[in-house]
């Protein structure tokens, strides 16, 4: 009897049934967090993340623009106008959405720098897939930046000194852009599988950005294509009279990184209907975004803001404390304690009657030329009234004493930037003497940041001018106990503030020494 062997089992049919709801996704995620892994190490990315993170930390703690030091702006971050401080988290991060666009280009043609593209046929990702997965990858990095924006907007909300009302559209601007240049990394890649791609496609773009510039001249239309538009210069306008359409200018953002992401994936071969949908539905978004941000102010915006830049006590909120009246614009009003502050520093060294003398602090803002202009104020010809601007701290606090001190040395702020005679060296003793430190406070107070020579006084509206003499007057009575400078100066207050008086004239009452060869003799002397 023979015996048969057994007959080996039939392998199992190899399934053809679709593959497990959720598996390509769970790998296009895992390969998404896997590249997310790779850029953080490569040295571009982690630079420019590193300093990021360092510019925010700086500015969050300090007063001063960017890394460059600037004398007497020290304290200015402590009373932010929020309508300023959103727009102002836009720019740091253009440096880490140019190093992702880079290095996830890279990413993207790392397989055909190492040969491998032929293995990637027998994945189950697609090409298209792995694009959706690099995309991704640069997601956590804006989410990022989303996280420092918020971080550093609401270090400046919690500030006792803010004012004013932030908008999300323009906090969103930032990590909407380090998203669309990480997106146009991918879309390059797939477009120019070259590691010569980028650095051309920079090229290229610097030299398109910048002909763009020339032949518009700076037209509204043309500066909002760009990823921000941080308008500055001015100082801080009411929130609605900004005029910027950070919503519009969202929209656009995320329109076009839909759109790129879109083309990418179709060129992966991602043809599905969905994606096809997914990607018009974008492209009408980055349309409808360019449309509503492209129009420029509108005539009754202009007319809003010529209003409110002419007639600013027709929206003022005014308060009466002891005999001076605060006028502040609507979302300034919190500032009137900080203002009556500096007011009666100043006042407390006075003489005669100028230490209860009626005044009016007029809060005045430029608007008519828009968030991005260098604004000038005439001086107010009205007696007692004196100008203050909707930016406080650091230098503004002794150019608004400087302008204050004026006005109660010669009646009003017109006169007062006349003053070029020794009445300047009054004119200064008030504005700084009570000061915390009236030597800083000096040398902020000047535009040679100084505290030897002649120099130009900053103010509110015209500024004044001191010369040497006047400069060394104020300098030694810096120097001096307050109080017995403040006696003398009450007891002469009459000859202090006669027009006219020389500078040798005021030394010689207030007991100090002046140099020979100081030219002091003669008034108005610059």
């Amino acid at each position: 009897m023979t015996t048969m062997p057994p007959t080996p089992a039939a392998p199992a049919p190899a399934p053809t049934g679709p593959e497990p709801a959720g598996g390509r996704p769970r790998a296009v995620l895992a390969l998404a967090r896997f590249e997310t892994r790779e850029l953080l190490l490569q040295i571009p990315v982690l630079a420019s993340l590193l300093l990021y993170v360092a510019t925010a930390a700086w500015q969050l703690y300090s007063g001063h623009e960017g890394w460059r030091t600037v004398p007497g702006r020290e304290g200015m971050a402590d009373y932010p106008a929020l309508q300023d401080a959103d727009r102002g988290t836009q720019g740091d991060c253009l440096l880490l959405g140019v190093a992702l666009f880079v290095c996830a280009n890279r990413a993207v043609l790392r397989s055909r720098r190492s040969g491998t593209d032929r293995h990637f046929d027998v994945l189950v990702v697609e090409p298209w897939r792995r694009t959706v997965a690099h995309a991704l990858s640069v997601v956590p990095f804006a989410a990022f930046t989303a996280l420092v924006v918020a971080v550093r907007f609401g270090r400046a909300a919690l500030r006792p000194g803010a004012v004013g009302d932030g908008s999300l559209s323009e906090l969103a601007a930032g990590p909407l852009a380090v998203l669309l240049f990480g997106v146009a990394g991918v879309l390059l890649a797939r477009l120019v599988p070259s590691a010569w791609g980028a650095p051309l496609f920079v090229i290229a773009l610097y030299v398109a950005v910048a002909s763009l510039l020339v032949l518009t001249e700076g037209a509204h239309w043309a500066e909002w294509l760009f990823p921000t538009v941080s308008e500055s210069g001015a100082d801080p306008l009411p929130s609605d009279l900004l005029g910027r359409p950070a919503a519009w200018h969202a929209l656009y953002l995320a329109g076009l990184t839909g759109t790129l992401l879109g083309a990418a994936v179709l060129r992966g071969g991602g043809r599905t209907p969905r994606i096809k949908a997914l990607t018009a539905l974008a492209l009408a978004a980055m349309v409808t975004g360019i449309a509503g941000q492209s129009p420029a102010a509108s005539p009754e915006l202009d007319a809003a803001r010529a209003r409110v830049s002419l007639h600013p006590e027709r929206y003022e909120t005014c308060t009466t404390r002891g005999a001076t009246v605060y006028c502040a614009l609507p979302e300034w009003t919190g500032r009137t304690d900080d203002w009556a502050e500096a007011v009666e520093r100043v006042r407390s060294l006075a003489g005669g009657d100028a230490a209860g003398r009626r005044l009016t602090v007029r809060q005045r803002v430029e608007a008519r030329y828009g968030p991005e202009n260098d604004p000038t104020y005439p001086p107010l010809s009205a007696p007692g009234e004196v100008t203050v601007l909707t930016r406080w701290g650091g230098t503004r606090v002794p150019e608004f004493a400087a302008g204050l001190a004026s006005v109660l040395v010669a009646g009003d702020e017109k006169a007062g930037g006349e003053v070029c005679d020794g009445r300047m060296v009054t004119v200064m003793w008030l504005a700084l003497g009570a000061a915390p430190d009236p030597t800083a406070a000096l040398r902020s107070v000047r535009l040679d940041d100084g505290v030897t020579g002649s120099a130009y006084v900053l103010t509110p509206t015209d500024g004044l001018h001191m010369d040497a003499a006047q400069t060394t007057v104020v300098r030694e009575l810096l120097a001096r106990p307050r109080d017995s400078v403040t006696a003398a100066v009450r007891t002469h207050w009459t000859d202090l503030t006669a027009p006219g008086v020389s500078t040798s004239r005021v030394a010689e009452l207030l007991d100090v020494s002046l140099p020979e060869g100081t030219g002091a003799g003669d008034p108005c002397d610059v």
